[in-house]
């Protein structure tokens, strides 16, 4: 590897620990943020926990599987705040004209993307520890209790949120705010094909094909598996990883590329509303 190359994957923990610190700020700074870390995921849990219990309560079927759409939506959650968190700190930069800042300075690219992935789970506690309690509070539903599955299923969801937002930013920076839309949509393209509140055979066969390649179908499908037939998955579980390893890395090269390319083509210092 090249010098240049080798000081692009290198690490330094303090310039890290600075971009994490100035996201903290503004979320210490702003109660809205706060809030709307929370807002979505609640209206989530109560319009569908409220749905499962009146299903539970008029069909055997989803009596047995008592807890699967609750389940369902907090993970869908985990998914989309991950990716969310992640994209939205990106954001602050570009509305704040930051970007062209931050390429001059001694912080590399891996650098900021280290923060950012920080910074998803630190919103996505702030936004989901509130809610599980609330599942809890509400609808009996206990997501800790799935134990070490839980953690399984956190990792490969959180992976493949990162992988999106990590392309997402690459396209922001190359395009400009005109793609500010991906940030908020893109994850709801792949929501019927991660099979979130149903089994992937009822999808068509060629469809079937194409979820399968998406991660997040094998952690839906091991949550179903777990809570209506009480059985673990690990094999699908380690089928999403090793998926979530090529994409992650995939994503982590575009956004270098698109990086290069809009510092080719000036789109850093246009970046902004």
């Amino acid at each position: 590897m090249t010098a240049h190359s080798t000081r692009a994957i290198t690490l330094a923990p303090h310039r890290v620990g600075a971009m994490v610190l100035r996201y903290l700020y503004l979320l210490r700074s702003s109660w809205t943020r706060l809030l709307e870390l929370i807002y979505w995921p609640a209206v989530q849990l109560f319009v569908w926990g409220f749905l499962q219990l009146y299903i539970s309560q008029n069909a055997g079927f989803f009596a047995r599987a008592s807890g699967v759409f609750i389940a369902a939506v907090l993970m869908w959650d985990m998914l989309f705040r991950g990716q969310l968190g992640f994209s939205i700190s990106f954001l602050e930069e570009m509305w704040s004209r930051n970007l062209g800042n931050l390429m001059i300075s001694p912080l590399r690219p891996i650098e900021l993307v280290c923060a950012l992935m920080i910074m998803s789970l630190i919103r996505l506690a702030i936004g989901m520890v509130p809610v599980t309690i609330l599942a809890i509070v509400f609808f009996g539903f206990n997501l800790y209790g799935l134990g070490i599955a839980l953690a399984a299923f956190f990792v490969n969801l959180i992976l493949t949120g990162w992988a999106v937002g990590i392309v997402v930013s690459g396209v922001l920076l190359r395009n400009g705010m005109g793609a500010e839309s991906l940030a908020w949509t893109l994850m709801f393209v792949l929501m019927p094909l991660t099979c979130v509140y149903y089994p992937v055979n009822v999808l068509p066969d060629w469809l079937q094909m194409i979820a399968w390649m998406l991660p997040p179908t094998y952690v839906f499908e091991g949550m179903r598996a777990l809570i209506m037939e009480h059985v673990f998955r690990p094999d699908l579980m380690v089928e999403a990883f090793a998926l979530n390893a090529v994409y992650f890395a995939a994503a982590v090269i575009a956004f270098l590329e698109l990086l290069k390319s809009s510092r080719r083509v000036g789109s850093l210092l246009q970046a902004g509303e």
